[in-house]
């Protein structure tokens, strides 16, 4: 069984050091073929230094692949077709993994049922949350890529998220990659949030079966400098914007429920309740957004074509 690990990045290098070095510590119980493949996605900073270093640190163990094209999609595709293994999993630049993480993502792919694995994404909070965020209980609504679906292995039925899963390489060659419309891009145009779900409802969709691995587990720091408002209210307004572009709306509908939530979320006394309910009207107005934006692109394209 060989086992490609794909970490994409830009950057962040200083975070990627951190990542790759708990990586580098990886133990399988039996032997096995593992390699991991950075993307560098157009940094500009001294990330390609720092892959460099493990290269010549770990050899045989660590690959460096450039991308310059924008965009983590693209940066993921590229390392889905340079990967030398047929296991492939993923993880973010700014994440650290147990020893055992990777042999224990990979290890229900042993069966030939489970097209994919998931496991464990667990947030590290600052000692320090303001008031008007929740990180748990029901109004926990924040954009963070925590997942933790309970103690026990079992079938997904919904997505899993990028910080924490792994495929076949043969998922890709029969359901295609990961859209390039979706995902973290210094394209403005392309919403933030989206193509690691994207893609496991499609393969879901397609009867395809995922496994959710609770003792795959990866940490992700959450710094107190990203706890804003701002920030948070611009992922759930792309969030919105990439479910137009996933999912049927229907305006009027979408409509009438935005104005319902505002007036929620106006009356809202407790701060942690505000923001939440703030943030589902953000995500509403993000699909209607992006609904009006393809209409009207789609409009332009019909009078161009001479369609009336």
């Amino acid at each position: 069984m060989n086992i490609t690990a794909i970490l994409c990045t830009h950057n962040r290098c200083q975070v990627l050091a951190v990542a790759l070095e708990s990586l580098a510590a990886s133990t399988f119980a039996e032997p096995t073929e593992w390699e991991v493949l950075v993307v560098d996605n157009n940094s500009n900073d001294q990330t390609r230094q720092v892959v460099e270093d493990f290269i010549r640190r770990y050899p045989g163990r660590f690959r460096y692949l450039f991308e310059r094209h924008p965009g983590k999609s693209y940066a993921l595709n590229s390392g889905i077709r340079e990967a030398h293994g047929d296991l492939l999993a993923f993880l973010d630049d700014d994440v650290t993994v147990e020893p055992l993480w990777l042999s224990h993502l990979t290890a229900p792919l042993r069966d030939s049922r489970w097209a994919g694995s998931a496991g464990r994404i667990v947030l590290q909070w600052p000692p320090a949350v303001p008031n008007w965020l929740a990180v748990d209980g029901p109004y926990a609504r924040h954009g963070f890529p925590g997942f933790d679906q309970g103690p026990q292995p079992k079938e997904l039925t919904g997505p899993a998220f990028g910080a924490n899963m792994a495929f076949r390489k043969s998922m890709f060659q029969k359901y295609g990659g990961f859209r390039t419309d979706l995902g973290p891009s210094t394209d403005e145009k392309i919403p933030t949030p989206g193509e690691d779900a994207e893609l496991t409802r499609r393969i879901l969709s397609a009867g395809e079966h995922i496994r959710y691995e609770p003792s795959a587990v990866v940490y992700h720091p959450v710094s107190e400098a990203r706890i804003r408002k701002g920030p948070l209210l611009k992922w759930w307004f792309d969030q919105g914007r990439a479910d137009a572009r996933q999912f049927r709306i229907r305006p009027l509908r979408e409509l009438v429920s935005v104005s319902a939530c505002s007036l929620r979320w106006v009356v809202a006394a407790k701060p942690h309740v505000r923001f939440y309910r703030k943030l589902i009207v953000w995500q509403k107005a993000g699909r209607l957004v992006e609904f009006y934006r393809q209409w009207i692109a789609g409009d332009q394209l019909r009078r161009s074509a001479g369609i009336p």
